[in-house]
């Protein structure tokens, strides 16, 4: 499966649609608008656990005491919720899909952890330079074409000696349900068009930072496997996390017929194994540039 990837994505940029950047971010978009499933509705029901598994590893050992933090593609706001605990005065979750930033507005009612949310654009954030004391973003890396301007982006609005924390998809990241997923859908549909999935390894996230003049760069990365109760269930929360974005092509009638035809395919064949794969770096911006 991965050489049909790799293949695929070739054919891509062949006919020109894996240059066609602004298209790749609106399938994402549009998945995390719930466009292409109804499993993105159970978003938190489905994968929340996970995610703060995720974002108390990403942050684990920094503190945020009295600082302004910007989460960057905050989804549901878990890493939010936990640089808050970690002492945040302030957090201002963004995200460019609604549909996300309406579960942390829901979740916002329900406890004592208030989040400032705003939809936002990565590669053009709308704040002003030097605005935040922290700027991080977990695990959305994975869903940006263009990640070099992203980071710069973030960059940009952190304030000089400020931190900036990014968590990114490493290569095993999801990779069972990725595999079973394109043993299964028709690929009339993805043929030609480049996979919105761009899995990073932690020697390429610390060039990116290195690139961008961030000074004290450290990183790490995290394995763990996930069991769940069956492949129905694998299959559910892979379809929710990841919002299905690869049905963008489909006709609907059709999404719905294949996504139940692949979820059959987990249950069959006992896919009830989903890696976690994440790779995370942080770095300073520095008081004066060369």
């Amino acid at each position: 499966m991965k050489l049909l990837i790799e293949a695929n994505n070739l054919l891509s940029l062949f006919m020109g649609s894996a240059n066609d950047l602004a298209g790749m971010k609106d399938r994402v978009r549009r998945g995390y608008e719930g466009e292409y499933s109804d499993h993105v509705q159970a978003y938190d029901e489905l994968g929340f656990h996970l995610q703060d598994r995720s974002a108390r590893i990403q942050l684990e050992g920094i503190e945020f005491n009295g600082m302004y933090v910007l989460d960057v593609g905050c989804g549901t706001g878990a890493l939010g919720y936990v640089a808050m605990e970690h002492g945040a005065k302030s957090v201002v979750c963004g995200d460019i899909s609604c549909l996300m930033l309406k579960a942390v507005v829901a979740k916002n009612s329900d406890s004592d952890i208030k989040l400032m949310n705003c939809q936002l654009d990565a590669e053009g954030l709308p704040f002003k330079n030097d605005s935040f004391d922290s700027v991080i973003s977990g695990m959305t890396f994975g869903t940006l074409p263009d990640q070099e301007l992203v980071l710069n982006e973030m960059i940009r609005v952190t304030k000089p000696g400020g931190l900036v924390c990014v968590g990114a998809h490493g290569p095993e990241h999801y990779w069972e349900a990725i595999d079973a997923t394109l043993r299964c859908i028709n690929k009339r549909y993805v043929l030609g068009y480049r996979f919105e999935w761009w899995p990073r390894t932690e020697g390429f996230i610390r060039k990116l930072l290195e690139k961008s003049n961030l000074k004290d760069i450290q990183s790490k990365r995290a394995i763990w496997r996930n069991k769940f109760e069956d492949g129905a269930a694998a299959y559910d929360f892979f379809a929710a996390i990841s919002s299905s974005w690869w049905y963008a092509k489909f006709p609907p009638e059709e999404r719905e017929r294949d996504s139940k035809r692949t979820r059959d395919y987990f249950l069959r064949n006992n896919i009830d194994v989903v890696s976690d794969d994440i790779v995370i770096a942080y770095g300073r911006k520095p008081f004066y540039v060369n």
